[in-house]
């Protein structure tokens, strides 16, 4: 059966959640499958070394000035339809195969919907519909996703699985060497910090964040806040509250972080943070985990899944709520111990080649079955 694969996104230069899940899984669908012949359509020629090329596998790039997705990828399945098409990072063709499968990351959009902004707000809602209306069958990252899928899309509990995708082997603990002492020199961070990593947007949470980290400094922490990501939508108030709260000098915007520097920044941090009021996943928990680092995560959407029982769990709306975890974690190098070991048991729950296997299983299934 011939798999075709929406592999657009795992091309992207600057990848966040949805592309590094798109980037990994293929790869671990390639490693896993020599048998099923593979189609990968992407909108820009890729890197040669993106994916490990084999026997099975053909690039198909198809270069196209704007709506690749529904004109030139349509025009595709309409003319070279493979088998069964895979979209895991973005939303189906407007032509498609009957046998599609999609992979739908979260609809935070509907629980916050002031933190898009009204062209996103639009979009996600049709994108997230069409998929649900027209795909043969729905993978969800987590539970709180298929929970909303049934009860904001009215889809089918039978037509969702849920797979947990996996994390980055390459995150792992740095505590010193030539690589630690690089990033360090890139990333000249004075004193002990906390770090978020994520895009900079409001559903993000960060204002309060902020407002929390300024808490804890009067309190008489030395310390520095590193926000790692790039500039997504509506985060220019950010750059005002850190002025208005007199954190100059202690929050540092880093930009975009490339995935290898991110090991060692997260590795040198105090505490990791993500106050987030929706996640779809939250791969950044599981990465502190995987470095050693103490998390404190939202207790909303699917973070608890993710999270376990491996990190401080706060209310994202209470900011007394994350002073408190964060100064616990800042004070108590006990507890901090505890939540690393957890940490290290918690992540052994993820891997990509896990996410393949049972992907792999759906596709085939869709491929014999509709």
């Amino acid at each position: 059966m011939l798999i075709g694969i929406d592999a657009s996104r795992a091309a992207y230069p600057q990848r966040t959640g949805t592309e590094n899940y798109s980037l990994y899984l293929i790869r671990s669908l390639l490693a896993l499958d020599r048998e099923n012949p593979y189609r990968l359509y992407f909108s820009i020629p890729p890197a040669p070394d993106l994916f490990p090329l084999a026997t099975n596998v053909q690039i198909r790039a198809m270069p196209f000035p704007r709506l690749w997705t529904h004109i030139r990828l349509s025009w595709e399945m309409a003319t070279r339809p493979p088998g069964v098409l895979f979209v895991p990072a973005h939303v189906l063709p407007l032509v498609h195969p009957r046998r599609s499968v999609v992979t739908v990351h979260d609809l935070g959009y509907l629980h916050y919907p002031q933190a898009h902004t009204r062209w996103a707000r639009w979009y996600l809602q049709w994108s997230t519909s069409h998929n649900a209306r027209t795909a043969a069958h729905i993978i969800a990252d987590s539970q709180a996703t298929k929970r909303d899928l049934i009860q904001h899309c009215q889809v089918a509990s039978a037509k969702i699985s849920v797979v947990y995708p996996g994390y980055d082997p390459s995150f792992a603990a740095l505590r010193e060497g030539g690589r630690l002492a690089a990033v360090q020199e890139r990333y000249p961070i004075p004193g002990t910090y906390v770090i978020y990593v994520g895009t900079l947007h409001p559903r993000k949470n960060l204002a309060r964040l902020l407002d929390a980290f300024a808490a804890v400094v009067k309190q008489g922490h030395d310390l520095h806040l590193v926000i790692a990501g790039k500039k997504g939508w509506l985060y220019e108030p950010l750059f005002a509250q850190v002025h208005q709260l007199g954190l100059e000098g202690r929050v540092y915007f880093t930009g975009y972080v490339p995935q290898e520097d991110l090991p060692a920044l997260i590795s040198g941090a105090r505490v990791f943070v993500l106050p987030s009021l929706y996640e779809g996943f939250g791969f950044p928990v599981l990465e502190a985990m995987a470095c050693r680092t103490p998390v404190v995560c939202s207790n909303v959407s699917s973070l608890p899944e993710v999270a376990g029982d491996a990190a401080i769990l706060v209310n994202p709306h209470d900011t007394a709520q994350l002073v408190q975890a964060l100064c616990r974690l800042l004070d108590d190098d006990e507890l901090c111990g505890e939540l690393v070991q957890r940490g290290l048991q918690q992540v052994t729950r993820f891997s990509w080649g896990k996410c393949a296997g049972e992907t792999l299983e759906i596709l085939e299934t869709v491929g014999k079955t509709h």
